[in-house]
């Protein structure tokens, strides 16, 4: 079984140096916008493919680290300092002597593929010439692009030691992607020969139907003959499609494309048609929640190899195990995987509700309330104690039930998220918020809480603080219940009227005000 163990990066695209272990079966790949997730999959496509004109399409000025360029356009030039561009990925032993050797940066015998551009070292003084003008200006031009095994051998894409195939969903409207899907799909189905002997019948039979079909129309031209186009671009590769009860993949809708291939991929890897790498961009594009859902248990139960799947959707990281999530985010210098954490923690988001889990873990700073009534006035009641909005601080507010608090702090924990907990005392604070969360308790993760057991809920303590304001818009047209007792009863509702036509005359209860203190120290 062929497997990627690990992808090394030095100065590809935002990835100075960086190195990323994978898992055997699925990597779901999260981040921030700009983190790096697209340039993973594109980095292990390049090296994949060892098509040299995959990587001159895309241009070696935009695959190159921005930094590294402009560090040495700002240096002295010097030819011998010219950066080099690495990727290198590390396979699991494959009994290939074309694969095993040192030719790599751990400098051990190990199975690989690895792609570098570097100055031609023969181009040198066309090179000098270049770095020696006056405006800044970078020698793509004069560097190679180069693949080789671990063994030193080269390669190209001719040979593939590897099958994978691409799925880029953000380009599901563009016909040239749609066109190299299939291509790689029908590449990955039928060997160089088969392909070979197709391309043979298939020519024969555009000859077969000039010279029977066409002929009864060209015999009535005197000067100029009906063909049918030949070459590269009318070729078999070119003319071929994936269809649908009769209906061409281009012709479906955005999501049905999303969907038939990405689900056409994972068939072809669970019936032993040897895709070893599956790479799928954002597949949650175009795709309705009840489609998406359908995607999701596909991919889980699918028997693909190895996936890969860069994403920003919530349900595909935790129903797939978000012990198999790699994270970029701005917390961290460098990727970090959520193995460690606890599988009972995975199992629960992998089952609970749909959640807001991406929004947690790509946060810095999050404020976690028990209810609807503190998520929908935790803003107003921010400003109200430092005179700034919570996006000018970066702060994010997330509501989740008491008893999922822990979860989230395990992913805290993990991840060194700045926590603030939020919640209801319930009548007995030592036992239910004190104690509770000893375990957790660290520089980075804090409860907040009032300790006065008669006010055991937000709503007590809001009121205390606010009770003017709350008698005035709750207490007129009450026969029997408290301004109070109407606001625990119709807690959202409440809420909403208070922001709706008091949001600047809040008052924060104390408990509350300490965590917003606290998670700006």
């Amino acid at each position: 079984m062929k497997q990627i163990k690990k992808i090394k990066l030095k100065n590809f695209k935002k990835f100075r140096e960086s190195e990323i272990v994978f898992h055997e079966e699925k990597n779901i790949l999260i981040g921030d916008n700009e983190a790096g997730k697209s340039t993973i999959l594109t980095a292990i496509e390049l090296v994949l493919s060892g098509s040299k004109n995959k990587v001159e399409s895309i241009g070696l000025e935009n695959i190159f680290n921005t930094d590294i360029v402009k560090e040495f356009l700002d240096g002295e030039k010097k030819e011998s300092d010219l950066p080099i561009l690495h990727v290198e990925i590390f396979l699991n032993e494959q009994d290939n002597p074309d694969l095993s050797g040192k030719n790599n940066t751990d400098g051990t015998i190990s199975d690989g593929l690895k792609l570098v551009c570097e100055p031609v070292e023969e181009l040198g003084s066309e090179i000098r010439e270049v770095l020696n003008q006056d405006e800044s200006n970078f020698p793509f031009e004069y560097y190679s692009i180069k693949f080789s095994t671990f063994s030193g051998e080269a390669y190209s894409g001719y040979r593939k030691f590897l099958k994978y195939l691409s799925i880029d969903s953000s380009q599901i409207n563009s016909e040239y992607a749609t066109r190299e899907y299939i291509r790689t799909v029908y590449e990955s189905l039928a060997e160089q020969n088969k392909r070979i002997i197709l391309r043979n019948e298939y020519r024969l039979q555009k000859k077969k139907f000039v010279e029977e079909s066409l002929d009864q129309i060209n015999k009535d031209v005197d000067k100029y003959q009906f063909s049918v186009k030949t070459g590269s671009k009318s070729s078999l590769e070119n003319d071929l499609t994936i269809t649908e009860d009769d209906i061409a993949l281009e012709n479906r809708g955005k999501g049905r494309q999303c969907f038939i291939k990405t689900e056409f991929a994972l068939n072809r890897s669970g019936d032993g048609q040897n895709i070893d790498a599956l790479l799928l961009e954002e597949p949650e594009n175009h795709l309705s929640h009840t489609n998406m859902k359908r995607l999701i248990n596909r991919i889980s139960n699918s028997e693909a190899k190895q996936i890969f799947v860069a994403t920003h959707n919530s349900l595909i990281s935790t129903r797939l195990d978000l012990r198999n999530t790699i994270l970029l985010n701005s917390n961290s210098a460098s990727p970090i995987s959520l193995e460690s954490l606890p599988e009972d923690t995975a199992k629960f988001f992998m089952k609970a509700p749909d959640n807001n889990i991406l929004e947690f873990i790509l946060s810095s700073k999050v404020i976690l309330v028990e209810g609807d009534a503190e998520y929908i006035l935790m803003g107003a009641l921010y400003e109200s104690v430092t005179s700034r909005n919570l996006e000018e601080d970066d702060i994010h507010i997330i509501s989740v039930g008491g008893t999922s608090f822990k979860r989230y702090l395990d992913l805290a924990k993990l991840l060194n998220i700045r926590v603030a907990v939020v919640r209801d005392n319930d009548g007995d604070y030592e036992s239910n918020c004190s104690q509770n969360y000893n375990d957790y308790l660290s520089d980075n993760i804090s409860i907040f809480y009032e300790e006065d057991n008669n006010k055991s809920t937000f709503e007590i303590c809001f009121y205390d603080q606010n009770q003017v304001i709350c008698d005035e818009l709750f207490l007129p047209g009450r026969r029997k219940l408290t301004a109070l007792e109407y606001m625990l009863k119709n807690k959202a509702d409440c809420a909403f009227e208070l922001l709706d036509k008091k949001a600047d005359k809040l008052n924060s209860p104390n408990y509350l005000s300490r965590a917003i203190e606290w998670i700006n120290e």
